[in-house]
């Protein structure tokens, strides 16, 4: 699908990765279209799972969650139960917000927002150390959040 965007439906996807909240109205005027076109063309682009949905950015650290730990996780065995049963486990994880199959040293990383480094040790203790299949988990804490971004270049 990403080749067949053209300009417009390029200019219409950074509009609403600055602000999703934006009127259709709105849209349209700042990419030079008809409210009617610019609104088909919103609904073709979420038809086809470009835009998978319209959310509010909430501030971490006001809503107590500003700690961020990477965690990497090998796994016992690299066989096709064994990931599917982490990857099932990851997704009730407390604060998981991102979970990847990697590449190299380690088979997955996450991404956990929780409050302190004493919630991520009774997470530790509570979770992770129950996952199945697991044989090592390294816990990387963050320090300073340098750059984290929801929009895709397009």
């Amino acid at each position: 699908m990403a080749s067949e965007l053209d300009r417009t439906d390029k200019a219409i996807l950074r509009a609403l990765q600055k602000d999703a909240s934006i009127s259709n109205v709105a849209l349209a005027k700042r990419v030079s279209l008809s409210p009617a076109a610019c609104l088909r063309r919103v609904e073709r682009l979420k038809a086809s799972g470009v835009i998978r949905g319209m959310v509010a950015l909430l501030d971490p650290q006001a809503l107590g969650a500003g700690t961020v730990v990477l965690i990497g996780v090998v796994l016992d065995r690299s066989t096709p139960e064994s990931f599917a049963a982490f990857e099932k486990a990851a997704q009730t994880i407390s604060g998981c917000m991102e979970c990847h199959l990697v590449t190299g040293e380690f088979d997955y990383f996450l991404l956990i927002r929780t409050r302190d480094s004493e919630s991520f040790t009774r997470l530790h203790a509570e979770q992770l150390l129950y996952l199945p299949g697991v044989r090592q988990v390294r816990s990387f804490m963050g320090l300073k959040e340098v750059v984290s971004r929801t929009e895709v270049v397009v």
